[in-house]
């Protein structure tokens, strides 16, 4: 099979065909219900997260999502959260810590929403906060970049214990199109700076940025697959000592 290039992979991460974090988490989690609002400005639909049971046990679902038609893709600025959405996750996160329930975060995103309000209201605090309070979340954690990586906007809930990335999705500082744009001042260089940037799971996995590439989900016996070898590895981290675990995840980022 020959092996596809860097811009396809782009477009593969793009595609509608890619399964819905909605429809991932409904296939992950028994009994889901869906928490809104970050308690301080308002909810955000962009982020989609709240508590289903993996195997009997509490897991907290959190995942920056994209659409499946043109009105309810604007509504959630196609995939780009706001600080509220941003704000919600850390809520959601804080309070699985508080109730000693894993963490898995499921990222298809852009980046954050670059509007001039999104500015006004926290976006860039809350990114951090995402990434620094993540990195001292005591209980385990896991991230998978399900199409989309893009920018602090994804790795705001990309600093688990391990990230996974699907088979199709790419992760990034920035869109390849940006890149060309900012670099060489020709947006028309797309597909060079999709080589150059690195951004498929093969290059990110040798560069140790992400720990593991996973197949395209589409069925429901793909879905379990899934779900096993997620459990697995919850199980897995839920194994160590908080301190082995904080440990491991520091070392992790550190390497960077």
């Amino acid at each position: 099979m020959a092996k596809t290039n860097a811009f396809d992979r782009v477009l593969q991460a793009r595609s509608d065909d890619k399964i819905s974090i909605k429809d991932l988490i409904a296939g992950l989690t028994d009994n889901f219900l869906e928490l809104h609002g970050d308690r301080a400005y308002g909810d955000d639909p962009a982020v989609y997260g709240g508590i289903g049971q993996m195997n009997g046990r509490p897991v907290t679902m959190v995942g920056i999502r994209k659409a499946d038609d043109q009105k309810s893709a604007a509504d959630v600025h196609f995939g780009s959260a706001e600080p509220d959405g941003y704000r919600k996750a850390l809520r959601l996160m804080k309070q699985a810590e508080k109730f000693n329930r894993p963490v898995v975060t499921l990222v298809n995103t852009p980046g954050a929403y670059p509007d001039v309000e999104a500015e006004y209201h926290g976006q860039g605090y809350m990114i951090s906060q995402l990434i620094i309070q993540g990195m001292q979340l005591k209980v385990p954690y896991i991230s998978i970049i399900v199409g989309e990586g893009g920018s602090g906007g994804a790795l705001a809930l990309a600093v688990g214990d391990t990230v996974w990335a699907f088979e199709e999705s790419i992760y990034s500082v920035l869109s390849p199109e940006g890149y060309a744009t900012i670099l060489w001042k020709n947006a028309s260089r797309v597909r060079e700076a999709a080589e150059v940037m690195k951004l498929t799971p093969d290059d990110l996995l040798q560069q140790g940025i992400i720990d593991r590439i996973i197949p395209e989900v589409r069925t429901d016996s793909q879905i379990e697959q899934l779900k096993s070898e997620l459990f697995g590895k919850i199980e897995e981290i839920s194994a160590m000592s908080q301190t082995e675990m904080l440990q491991k995840r520091f070392e992790r980022y550190r390497n960077f």
